[in-house]
């Protein structure tokens, strides 16, 4: 079997004898160059409390990772399914039909990596909950996925379940903002 290597627009690729390339392009030649993963992060967040609404969590975790030098995030809002405060249980069937009412698949689909935001993480609340179905689709996609809470009650095999890459701590608008920033700088 003879190769080549072909320095085209497409960037340096291997070529097999059978005329298949393998692109040698490193990341950031492909990211420059519009070939490659997505950069951009899909933040699903639910309410912080009555008095942090899911789009400003979302929010916020989003202005850390563009202090970051992330691209603009894709947020998805996530309304509280459970008893109001803010913490995403509720039954399984209402959590998958919101998430299909959001386009969740497809949005996750077309990101670099999920984070999950989500005042309590906790094993008893975990069913059923939209952080554990997110984590789940995640996980299941090959998608890497992160959380921010106020409150990380997870053992270390819950979390080793979840597949979560870190879980950040944040409390207030600031420390969602700062647990973006660190998030641009694991992701």
């Amino acid at each position: 079997m003879t190769s080549s290597i072909d320095r085209q627009a497409k960037g340096p690729t291997w070529r097999a004898a059978h005329g298949t390339g393998i692109s040698l392009a490193p990341p950031w030649w492909r990211a420059a160059h519009g070939t490659g993963i997505s950069q951009r992060l899909l933040i699903a967040c639910a309410p912080f409390g009555p008095r942090l609404s899911a789009a400003a969590a979302a929010g916020a975790i989003a202005r850390g990772l563009r202090e970051g030098g992330l691209p603009e995030p894709d947020v998805c809002a996530l309304p509280s399914t459970g008893d109001g405060d803010g913490e995403g249980e509720g039954d399984g069937d209402a959590v998958r039909a919101m998430l299909e009412a959001l386009d969740f698949d497809a949005r996750m689909r077309g990101a670099r990596a999920i984070v999950v935001g989500t005042p309590l993480l906790e094993e008893r609340t975990l069913a059923g909950s939209a952080a554990f179905e997110i984590a789940t689709r995640a996980r299941q996609g090959g998608v890497p996925s992160y959380a921010v809470t106020r409150e990380n009650a997870l053992d270390a095999f819950d979390a080793r379940i979840l597949d979560l890459q870190a879980i950040l701590l944040a409390r207030g608008g600031r420390g969602l903002a700062s647990a973006g920033l660190e998030l641009a700088r694991l992701v």
